[in-house]
């Protein structure tokens, strides 16, 4: 093994050592996929969702699991960053 120094950046998380605390941040990665996807300078907006609503097994065509990575990643990064926004409101 070789000694690299602190950790900056661990399987995506940010490391940030403050002087009593250490913060874990994935805002990086945020703006990465935001960027990616061509959806950084979008203003953020209020997603309502219903805690009713049912899922139900996918009965039509099946997409690529790249694809659909892709699409579940970006989707849960947007959450993300929305409710990064609504704490600093």
């Amino acid at each position: 093994m070789k000694d690299m120094g602190l950790a900056d950046v661990i399987l995506g998380i940010r490391i940030k050592k403050e002087p009593n605390e250490y913060s874990l941040t994935q805002s990086h990665y945020v703006e990465k996929v935001l960027k990616k996807f061509g959806h950084f300078e979008d203003a953020p907006v209020v997603t309502l969702f219903d805690p009713t609503c049912k899922l139900s097994k996918n009965e039509g065509e099946s997409v690529s699991q790249l694809e659909y990575t892709q699409i579940l990643e970006t989707s849960c990064t947007l959450q993300i960053v929305q409710d990064q926004i609504w704490l600093i409101q």
